[in-house]
């Protein structure tokens, strides 16, 4: 096995910030409360100021409506904060000069993919890249193929060339994770920002020593770890990753499981701190054993 491009040790946070960084597409299901509590419990015990963040860069499916309800049911289980919290939409001069940073040194290409392309590119073989990944495909289009599909009327997507960098770090919970990287997108097609850029940015801006989320997530830290090092910027010290909250039948909490929310749990009769107990007795991360994922 090669020697990663980049090793990122799970090192000490020290008081450095912890935060929480709910997107405002409706309420916090209970596996999201749970996780705002540990990054919370986590930041106050370590005597460090914790941060919550709104993540509304997707313009499509984020709703001002949302904000304060989602911040209430916080409020509700226990959490604080410091100081105002910030958002994504206030912030798009930052993310606009990472693209630059990345554009600059010639990271950067669009692509014209659609979703429907991606798809029947990835069931071929792709040599060292995972199933799925992004084979590529817009790489290296000419000028006059790159005009020809904005003729066309396809708006482009902006991908980084991450040209199959393998990147490892250590979570705090899950062990050592390694992964191969394809080129993903940075800038979509509708003109907002991604995910992995934003969450980067954000995060090194605000001097985020810890980062608590859940674990359907890990597989972006280590995009997010060469974004840092390709933009000259410091990760966080620190990443936990944590199980995701399951149903009876042991699949991923949804609808079909019954009462998700707050909202529906007080509604049957809960009370908010006794629902703020049962989510942390539920995590019982301390005693999960780190694993390997090397992929």
């Amino acid at each position: 096995m090669s020697k990663p491009d980049l090793f990122h040790p799970d090192g000490d946070p020290g008081r450095e910030p912890g935060r929480y960084a709910p997107s405002p597409t409706g309420r916090l299901h209970l596996g999201n409360l749970r996780t705002a509590l540990l990054a919370w419990r986590s930041a106050r015990e370590r005597g460090a100021p914790f941060l919550v963040r709104i993540e509304d860069i997707d313009s499509g499916r984020s709703r001002d409506e949302w904000v304060e309800v989602q911040l209430e049911e916080l409020r509700s289980v226990g959490v604080d904060w410091d100081g105002e919290p910030v958002r994504q939409s206030d912030r798009h001069d930052l993310y606009r000069t990472a693209l630059d940073t990345l554009g600059k040194e010639g990271l950067l290409y669009e692509c014209f993919c659609t979703r429907a392309e991606i798809r029947e590119a990835a069931s071929a073989p792709h040599g060292k890249l995972p199933e799925g990944a992004y084979p590529g495909t817009c790489r290296n289009l000419t000028e006059a193929e790159r005009e020809e599909r904005r003729a066309a009327g396809r708006p482009p997507a902006l991908r980084v060339r991450a040209g199959g960098a393998r990147v490892a770090f250590e979570d705090h919970l899950c062990g050592r994770i390694e992964r191969v990287l394809d080129d993903f997108v940075v800038r979509r097609n509708d003109g907002d920002f991604a995910y992995n850029l934003a969450v980067t940015v954000d995060d090194a801006d605000q001097r985020v020593g810890e980062v608590v989320r859940g674990e359907d997530l890990l597989d972006t830290t280590t995009r997010q770890l060469w974004l840092y090092d390709r933009l000259g910027l410091r990760p966080p010290a620190r990443f936990a990753h944590v199980p995701l909250m399951l149903g009876e039948d042991g699949a991923r909490l949804a609808k079909r499981h019954g009462a998700i929310t707050l909202e529906q749990r007080i509604e049957e009769g809960g009370i908010p701190e006794d629902i703020r107990e049962e989510l942390f007795l539920s995590a019982d991360v301390d005693s999960r054993r780190p694993r390997s994922s090397n992929g």
